[in-house]
Parts: C-alpha cells; sequence; structure tokens
C-alpha cells in the first residue's frame, strides 16, 4: 500500500481579526489577504509533495487556521491537544474526525493543557515546551502517551514568546533553527544549531515539509543562514497570519498515511 505525505490544513476564519493575542498588540487584519496568502502557503505544502486536505472555514473560531495547535501526530498515534487559551478548545473536535481515519486518538485530559506549537518532534526525541499555553501536566501527560513507542520528552522552558515553536523548529533531520533569547540552546545538545539573525527576533518558525524547508520571505538575513547551510528553502508571505501570531509550522499538520488520505 502506497505511503502518503498529508497535510492537514484549514481555511482562514472570516473572524480572523479577533484572534487570541499574548505577545503582540492588535492591528488590522485583511482576512480576504490573509486567505491568499494561506492559499499560496498550501501551494508550497503541495509542491513540496503533501496531499493537502484543507478542512472548512470556522466562521465562530478566529484562530482555528492554526490547526497545529490541536493536536501532535506521530507516527504511531495522534495526540488530541488541549490548548491553553479557553476559547481554542472547540477547535479540537474536528481536527480529530480528520486524524481518526489514519491514527489511534490520545486525549489531554484536564487539568492538562498542551498546544501543539509547543511540541517539537526530532527523531525519538519530544521537546516540550513549558509556556503559558502548555503547563507541567500537560508535559507529563505527553511523556506517558509517547514513551511507550520509545520516545523521551524533554521539557524546555520557553520565554517571550508564545510556543516553543516561535522559539525552535526542526530545518534538517538533525538541525534546529533557534532564537537563544527566548529559548536555551542546551536544551537541544546533540543536534546541530543554527541561530537566527539578531535582527529579526521572529524568524525561528520554519516547516521542514519533507526534503523542502518553507519560510517567511519576512527575515531575509536569517534565510541566508538557512541556504548558506545548503537547505533547499522557499519563501512565503504570511504577514497577515503573523498579525495573529501566527506562523508557517502553525497552518498545517504534516504527517503519513497510508492508502487514500481522505
Amino acid at each position: 500500500m502506497a505511503i502518503l505525505r498529508v497535510a492537514i490544513t484549514r481555511e482562514v476564519s472570516p473572524a480572523l481579526a479577533r484572534c487570541e493575542l499574548t505577545h503582540l498588540s492588535r492591528r488590522p487584519i485583511d482576512p480576504d489577504l490573509a486567505r491568499e496568502q494561506h492559499h499560496r502557503y498550501e501551494a508550497c505544502l503541495a509542491a513540496a509533495g503533501f496531499t493537502v486536505r484543507r478542512l472548512p472555514a470556522e466562521p465562530g473560531l478566529p484562530d482555528s487556521v492554526f490547526v497545529e495547535d490541536a493536536a501532535v501526530v506521530l507516527d504511531e498515534v495522534a495526540i488530541l491537544g488541549r490548548p491553553g487559551a479557553v476559547s481554542r478548545r472547540p477547535e479540537v473536535p474536528s481536527i480529530a474526525e480528520a486524524l481518526r481515519p489514519h491514527r489511534t486518538l490520545v486525549p489531554i485530559e484536564p487539568p492538562a493543557t498542551l498546544d501543539g506549537g509547543d511540541i517539537l518532534v526530532v527523531g525519538r526525541t519530544i521537546f516540550a515546551g513549558a509556556s503559558s499555553r502548555t503547563n507541567a501536566e500537560g508535559i507529563e501527560a505527553l511523556r506517558r502517551i509517547a514513551a511507550p513507542f520509545g520516545y523521551a520528552v524533554r521539557a524546555v522552558p520557553v520565554t517571550r514568546c508564545l510556543h516553543l515553536k516561535s522559539a525552535a523548529t526542526r530545518v534538517a533531520e538533525r538541525a534546529v533553527l533557534i532564537h537563544p533569547g527566548w529559548v536555551e540552546p542546551s536544551h537541544f545538545s546533540g543536534l546541530e544549531i543554527i541561530e537566527i539573525d539578531p535582527s529579526e527576533p521572529f524568524a525561528a518558525n520554519a516547516l521542514a515539509a519533507g526534503d523542502t524547508v518553507i519560510y517567511p520571505k519576512a527575515f531575509p538575513s536569517t534565510l541566508a543562514r538557512l541556504e548558506a547551510r545548503g537547505l533547499r528553502v522557499v519563501t512565503v508571505d504570511v504577514s497577515e497570519l503573523a498579525k495573529a501570531e501566527g506562523a508557517v509550522t502553525c497552518c498545517s499538520l504534516l504527517f503519513e498515511a497510508h492508502g487514500t488520505p481522505f
């Protein structure tokens, strides 16, 4: 049976301008431009070899385009998140239904909270951000679920940003892009570390999609560092989504599936 690369995305909500904000001041967001940028992002995923399943927009859920926070998809299981922002918890059921054909589903239970944006998987190590959205109980629940499958979970304190993946993302099999002011690089010992350009504080969020790195075009100096490393980088404009504290990892759930994806 064929193995397919699947990307689950969701159409931008017309209510995006009412999104949750933690570290940014609210600015006007053009939902039509955000939708156009998101479609171009999906085109990058398709060009990287992923079959894109776009879920319909959720008009009452402003942040729902950021599907990454609703689940953590491992090869063996899908862990359903319990977002730290109460307003985002209704996003999870539809993501669960999209994942149900492909994985056994295991929920995070109260009082634990866990956002997928705080979870970075590198090989058999899971780095779990201790943030305002993911608590200690959430990290411990993740550890209990993932350990039987051979994963080690490392808790990583996150400061001055929303999620761990605001500060660190995987850009190659054993390489991570890091903002050293928001997360301590020593937590990633054993991996190659590429630091962002200091002039671009929001530049650490990159999406490894197969052999391609999808990356915001807003950070040319850090882009040059990635290209100097020999990575194949494709840039995309996500400026409207960035106003909602979104970035390129937030907008998709990537995994391998057997047979047809839908």
